[in-house]
């Protein structure tokens, strides 16, 4: 499979590949003598949903945010297709610059900065709409991920009816253009790497969707509160100093009303249940481990209980 990545790569791109090894079932990393790429290989989203990602993240790098460039064919073409064994969507992906930093690295005045960058994509994001009309990336509601009673068991009758609750606030909220467009939407910890200059890169911009702003903000501190806080004091306290600190980033480029931040929270829950949706989604019921069920009780009382993982 490699050898026939390699040479399928060779031949479409204007750069001399010398070895591929696979990150997962659909990145491959790259070596060339000019550097490090990586090629995501896959269908999980059609070609135009692709084209219209990569044309989007290619305006942000152009505009001198922190983003990898997509490198184009020997045809000029940001998504070719490779046939191996099936058709595969392929996309080049330029290394980007910078690491995932340790856990115990995510302090607020990191997070301070992650706001920050989220602020200006947001700007970004509003210029881009207001010049070109994006047809085939979805609004959030509309994409599978976010069937979350088709996925939920009917059994699970208390946590069905917050996700539909959950669903139908969030649905209701009124929309502009500074609340409202195109976003990251999946900005966890994972998806942001930083250099030795501090400088922030944000990376797989594949579930980009049509969403409220404020979700963009929600990912990264639910992610922090999640996984990043390795105690040495409360987490309470964490999350209130990582949270101030995004929204105060965040502010400095992009207005965030009051009334807006009021419903932080909501999405934070959003989140969650997403999370918990997916993992009905892709799990395998037959299959499921000690250790996956002990995770999915754990949501199980929260979102039952309705425990809030946020207060502001």
């Amino acid at each position: 499979m490699k050898q026939g990545v390699l040479e399928k790569l060779n031949k479409i791109y204007p750069i001399k590949f010398i070895k591929v090894d696979a990150v997962t079932n659909e990145m491959y990393r790259c070596e060339t003598k000019q550097g490090i790429y990586f090629a995501r290989m896959t269908n999980y989203k059609t070609y135009d949903e692709q084209l219209d990602e990569v044309t989007y993240t290619n305006f942000l790098y152009n505009e001198g945010l922190g983003v990898t460039p997509i490198i184009p064919s020997s045809r000029g073409k940001l998504v070719e297709k490779i046939t191996l064994g099936e058709d595969l969507l392929t996309v080049l992906f330029k290394k980007a610059p910078g690491e995932h930093l340790p856990r115990s690295q995510w302090n607020a005045t990191v997070l301070k900065e992650v706001g920050r960058q989220i602020g200006i994509l947001h700007r970004l994001s509003i210029k881009y709409e207001s010049m070109k009309t994006v047809t085939s990336i979805n609004d959030w509601y509309k994409n599978e991920e976010y069937a979350f009673l088709k996925y939920i068991p009917k059994e699970e009758s208390t946590i069905r009816d917050v996700a539909h609750e959950i669903l139908s606030t969030i649905k209701s909220l009124p929309q502009n253009d500074s609340t409202y467009g195109l976003l990251h939407g999946d900005l966890c910890l994972e998806n942001i790497l930083m250099d030795h200059n501090s400088k922030i890169t944000m990376i797989d911009f594949q579930d980009c969707e049509k969403n409220y702003y404020l979700f963009d903000l929600a990912v990264p501190i639910y992610s922090a509160i999640e996984y990043s806080f390795v105690g040495n004091g409360n987490i309470v306290d964490y999350q209130h100093s990582i949270t101030k600190a995004i929204i105060e980033g965040y502010r400095e480029e992009h207005e965030l009303s009051a009334e807006m931040l009021e419903k932080l929270p909501l999405f934070i829950k959003l989140k969650e249940i997403f999370e918990y949706s997916l993992m009905h989604m892709y799990g395998d019921k037959d299959k499921i481990t000690e250790e996956q069920i002990r995770i999915m009780n754990h949501f199980r009382i929260r979102i039952e209980h309705n425990h809030s993982l946020l207060s502001i």
